[in-house]
């Protein structure tokens, strides 16, 4: 067994294909339309563009949109992104204007950070040694 898929509930497709793929540094893998502006839309990796694909998931059920604020209010990440450094990363990041809600922490074995990724989410990025 193996991810194939991950989801991350965004309030715009478009504005978040555009954040995760011109700020990010994702690629789009898939963009098949699903009627009335909505799309199974997934980016992937440069570095592994076979590997698991992110669904950029409309945030339009009736429970998506309080259980990502519900987050946001407690400061706690949707999902985390691997990086091989995060103070690098972290600098890139805020050169294009990315907002941190987190800046780079080491927790001993780990480093984190974490960001807004302007759809609703706070988005954490890690590295581990």
């Amino acid at each position: 067994m193996r991810i194939n898929v991950s989801s991350v509930l965004v309030d715009d497709q478009k504005k978040a294909l555009g954040f995760y793929t011109g700020t990010l540094g994702f690629v789009k893998k898939t963009e098949i339309s699903l009627g009335e502006e909505s799309f199974w839309l997934t980016v992937v990796s440069p570095e592994e563009p076979e590997g698991t694909e992110l669904l950029l998931e409309p945030d339009n059920h009736p429970a998506a949109r309080p259980y990502k604020q519900a987050l946001v209010d407690d400061g706690i990440p949707f999902t985390s992104f691997a990086v091989d450094d995060v103070q690098t990363e972290y600098e890139r990041l805020k050169e294009l204007g990315v907002v941190f809600t987190q800046e780079p922490l080491d927790l001993g074995g780990v480093s984190t950070a974490v960001f807004d990724d302007t759809c609703g989410n706070l988005i954490q990025i890690a590295s581990m040694g």
